[in-house]
């Protein structure tokens, strides 16, 4: 079964999802692939996670980097969950951009290249947004290419972590 609760950000209203092993999905309303991977049948309720998910979202939103441990259960394809993992080791005030996280796969499995493209869609597909940090992925200049939330809450959260290596412009 799965739980839904609100969260009134300062970027807007949030949507978060989550079962008994943990968190699913947090999504911006109206952001693309909006609620993509909550079950038909779910249930309005304040479970324990959520209590815990909304003090992280305090702290993150106060500018403060989050301490508190979410426990996560992400649903994607093979390729999915290993790009997602890879967005979860990216540190708070940091980012990496799709070409690094495709040569960390290619390397990974042991082949020659990974089409950085390949991974903006894994990127783009994240159901757990901010908590998994698809907004601290950018293009290769620097330049803020993509986010299902809105490039104007990217712009937001990176600077709320003041992240470095990413400029308004798209030129480093």
């Amino acid at each position: 079964m799965q739980y839904i609760s609100y969260y009134d950000s300062p970027l807007g209203k949030m949507l978060l999802a989550a079962d008994e092993i943990g968190l699913t999905g947090v999504w911006f309303d109206a952001q693309k692939y909006f609620a993509c991977c909550l079950d038909e049948a779910y249930e309005e309720k304040e479970i324990p996670l959520f209590a815990d998910v909304k003090k992280w979202f305090d702290v993150y939103f106060s500018g403060k980097e989050p301490d508190i441990l979410i426990p996560l259960h992400l649903i994607g394809t093979k390729f999915q969950m290993e790009v997602w993992e890879i967005l979860c080791t990216i540190p708070y005030g940091k980012t990496k951009t799709y070409g690094e996280i495709a040569r960390q796969i290619a390397f990974k499995r042991g082949i020659r290249t990974m089409s950085a493209q390949a991974v903006g869609g894994a990127v783009g597909h994240n159901p757990v947004s901010v908590i998994v940090p698809c907004h601290r992925v950018i293009g290769t200049n620097g330049s803020l290419t993509g986010y299902a939330g809105g490039i104007d809450k990217k712009i937001k959260l990176l600077e709320i972590e003041k992240a470095k290596g990413w400029h308004k412009d798209g030129n480093s």
